[in-house]
């Protein structure tokens, strides 16, 4: 829409023709927009929806300011044709044609009349105690443009909710219910599993929220910062993306309990053979702290814990979870026992480690006695009289049951002083080790 000039003196005929051409193409132009206003979508589902809220409120409105805006066109066309009409009187327009041609094309020579319905809810004249308005006729443009550019905005903002959101939900709505079936197939039910109650809560609030988005859209539009063009903003999806994350969840849920249908026997296998081998390593360090206590003095060896019957009865009722195809309620034990299963088994194994050590310690010290003999005879040493004997007490120590060890290493490292002494000779005189081959 434009915008007409400004008031002046008398026109000529020049400045008249100028001006009934400008006023006639804005007369195409405001008609043009209002009949594309007229049949625009949005203002007919407008029309024929139930509202409620904010878009009740705002229709209400814009219902008027669109009756008002064709009766402000109506009079902008009366006042054009009979400016037309004085000025198609004669070809060269007289001193009075000019003046009341002036007075017609710039003085406030339009008036409005309107009923109470079409004015009451129009942002013009209400409040104003009148029912008719007067106007020049760059005025009446002016308030045209301010009616069609807010009646606009509010047509253009449900349209645009409308062609996003119910779409959208419609769209989220049937994957919920393909996402229902699949979870009812696997067990996940309400009142039997989470993920069946969220489906339930997400199918209330997708319909809650589409009744919602129809019938109110403008509760539902973002306006975009500092804009002031018609349908500035977007629609608002905050609550419909809340629910389509919800549903993604759901479905990862689902899809782990699709998950454990699909390899539960193996999972189960794998399981069973964690808990056996967690047992068997049990009862070898039960069996091993038995030879420890017989074998090795002076040591305290940890006790052995029995078998974790507890896990033993949860795997039970894993298998009759399988054998009945509760899904839902096999995929967080599953998940759990394979947890537990692990840490049973380092633990076992720590055990059987624990109560070893001694027997580790004792066979470490009979490696190192034999390995400094095994070095003493390469030398030619193995018959030196202190090294035997401390070599025969060593081994005496060791191989003996029950054997202490302290005692034990105290021997051996005795046997590797006088090894030492022996390997490493001295020079006459300077106090240090001797070669004593022969002495005997």
């Amino acid at each position: 829409m434009g915008v007409a000039g400004p008031s002046g003196p008398v026109l000529d005929r020049d400045e008249v023709d100028r001006a009934l051409a400008r006023l006639g193409a804005e007369h195409e132009a405001i008609e043009t927009s209002l009949l594309a206003l007229q049949d625009h979508a949005g203002r007919r589902l407008l029309e024929g929806a139930e509202l409620t809220g904010t878009t009740k409120e705002r229709w209400s409105t814009a219902e008027a300011s669109i009756t008002l805006l064709w009766s402000y066109f109506d009079a902008y066309a009366d006042a054009l044709r009979t400016a037309r009409e004085i000025r198609s009187r004669r070809r060269w327009s007289s001193r009075d044609d000019l003046v009341e041609l002036t007075e017609l094309l710039r003085g406030e020579s339009v008036t409005v009349a309107g009923s109470a319905t079409a004015t009451a809810a129009a942002p013009t004249m209400a409040g104003t105690g009148r029912l008719s308005e007067r106007f020049t006729l760059a005025e009446l443009v002016e308030r045209m443009n301010e009616l069609y550019a807010t009646s606009l905005d509010m047509v253009v903002t449900a349209d645009a909710v409308w062609s996003a959101l119910p779409a959208r939900i419609d769209l989220l709505a049937a994957e919920l219910q393909r996402t229902r079936r699949l979870a009812h197939s696997v067990g996940v039910r309400p009142g039997e599993h989470p993920s069946g109650d969220d489906l339930e809560r997400i199918t209330r609030t997708l319909t809650a929220l589409r009744e919602q988005v129809v019938s109110d859209p403008l509760a539902f539009w973002a306006p975009a910062q500092g804009s002031s063009a018609p349908g500035g903003g977007r629609p608002d999806t905050t609550r419909y993306d809340r629910e389509a994350r919800a549903l993604d969840e759901v479905r990862r849920e689902i899809d782990a309990v699709l998950t454990v249908r699909q390899d539960a026997e193996a999972r189960l296998v794998r399981l069973r053979d964690v808990l056996s081998r967690a047992d068997r390593t049990l009862a070898e360090a039960r069996s091993a702290r038995g030879e420890v206590l017989a074998k090795i003095a002076a040591s305290e060896v940890p006790a052995v814990s029995g078998p974790p019957t507890a896990l033993q009865e949860q795997l039970a009722m894993a298998s009759e979870y399988r054998r009945h195809a509760q899904w839902h309620r096999l995929s967080p034990l599953l998940e759990s026992l394979e947890e537990k299963a692990e840490d049973e088994l380092l633990r076992a194994r720590e055990s059987l480690t624990a109560v070893t050590a001694p027997l580790a310690v004792r066979a470490e010290l009979r490696g190192r006695l034999d390995a400094y003999k095994a070095k003493v005879a390469r030398l030619g040493f193995a018959e030196d009289p202190l090294l035997v004997e401390r070599y025969d007490a060593a081994r005496r120590m060791l191989w003996s049951a029950p054997c202490d060890l302290r005692v034990a290493e105290q021997a051996v490292l005795r046997y590797q002083q006088a090894a030492a002494e022996v390997l490493v000779p001295r020079v006459p005189g300077d106090g240090g080790p001797q070669d004593r081959r022969g002495e005997s």
